[in-house]
């Protein structure tokens, strides 16, 4: 199946006849040169992942009076028009503050052809500080959702929720993947996947709806901690700075409790692990999705991507665990060790991506356990 302009005019670019899948690292690049992805500049060092594209913030946000959703018929700049408190340039950089809604154009605008749709999410560094964002784009009703055959730019809604960040003109806080057809395994074909791959480290795994994932608050193998809490009144992180600020600047360490319990507090904010090690073949990608809230008053704010090779062997891993961001919702809740908090769905990669997960494109969580965002330094 060939991919033509809408004027007609064929492009070198194509996909298998009947293809179903998410396009791989090589082809995300392919679109790039055929103009159906139309970045401001040049992609730069390890922009396009696996089997996903960091999406960069442009030189303007705006603060918004609340978040938004264009609907039918209307752009978001006009939306943007309408809403906009101020602006601010932060090409060389501007600290976002917390519970504040921002509108960033993003560099990348995209000509996606009919047969191509896609779908953003946080990147996992943008998650585990706690940076609510979501990809919106003209015309639509859903965030994060990009219909096939879409031309048009992108915007990012950014809004941090614990600690003020710095962002500037190329910071990365989202990413977004590309699929063709219905790449989503079912049921039977995910137990298949399991029963040859074992997709995670337990013999009775539950796959109802995906591959459930569970939290893990024994505190064996982390010292005896379960997870961190994040502090209040902080001082900014920067985005783009690695390594930059002492965990306990941040965050206040949560020991286990000899019940294996954890009470949620309303409001607070939680990094914590999964007791499952997690791994993803080559030829997958997975994703997070959202957990049922009729099971308990909490809710996951993850970063939901899962790359091809995350936790797997050949790339390094031996199994990764999920690394999940936790809030209350108006209420205290208890947690217990065990406790189901979300599902992986895995899908089909149209193609084996050039380069996996892992150490080979220095992969921030490979192999990693309770773990926080790159931003910190690990404890010595």
């Amino acid at each position: 199946m060939r991919i033509a302009q809408p004027e007609g005019t064929e492009l070198a670019f194509s996909l298998p006849a009947n293809a179903d899948g998410i396009l791989p690292d090589r082809m995300i690049a392919a679109m790039e040169e055929e103009g159906l992805i139309l970045p401001a500049f040049p992609f730069v060092e390890s922009q396009i992942q696996p089997a996903s594209l960091d999406l960069r913030l442009g030189e303007v946000a705006y603060r918004v009076r609340a978040s938004f959703l264009p609907g039918p018929d209307t752009t978001v700049a006009e939306r943007i028009d309408e809403l906009k408190l101020h602006e601010i340039d932060i090409t060389d950089g501007a600290v976002l503050e917390t519970n504040c809604v921002y509108v960033v154009p993003l560099l990348e605008s995209l000509a996606l052809p009919p047969s191509i749709h896609a779908s953003a999410n946080p990147k996992s560094s943008t998650g585990r500080i706690d940076v609510f964002t979501r990809v919106i784009a003209d015309g639509t009703r859903r965030f994060d959702m990009i219909a096939a055959g879409y031309h048009g730019p992108l915007y990012a809604e950014i809004s941090p929720k614990t600690f003020p960040v710095l962002v500037r003109q190329g910071s990365r806080l989202s990413q977004i993947r590309f699929r063709t057809g219905e790449p989503l395994l079912d049921h039977d074909e995910l137990e298949d996947l399991h029963a040859h791959e074992r997709l995670v480290d337990c013999d009775d795994a539950d796959l109802a709806g995906g591959v459930a994932l569970s939290i893990d608050l024994s505190g064996e193998g982390s010292g005896g901690f379960v997870g961190y809490r994040a502090k209040r009144h902080t001082g900014v992180v920067d985005i783009d700075r690695r390594g930059g600020y002492a965990v306990d600047d941040f965050w206040e360490l949560i020991k286990a409790r000899p019940d294996g319990s954890l009470v949620l507090d309303p409001g607070e904010f939680y990094i914590l692990a999964s007791k499952e090690a997690v791994q993803v073949p080559p030829d997958y990608a997975a994703e997070m999705v959202p957990f049922d809230p009729l099971v308990g008053e909490f809710r996951v704010h993850y970063a939901g991507f899962f790359d091809p090779g995350f936790g797997y062997a050949g790339a390094g891993g031996k199994g990764s665990r999920a690394v999940l961001e936790v809030r209350s919702r108006e209420v205290p809740f208890i947690l217990e060790h065990g406790q189901i908090v979300g599902r992986l769905v895995y899908e089909r990669m149209l193609a084996e991506p050039d380069t996996l997960y892992g150490t080979r494109i220095a992969s921030n969580y490979q192999g990693q356990g309770l773990k926080l965002s790159k931003h910190f330094r690990a404890p010595t």
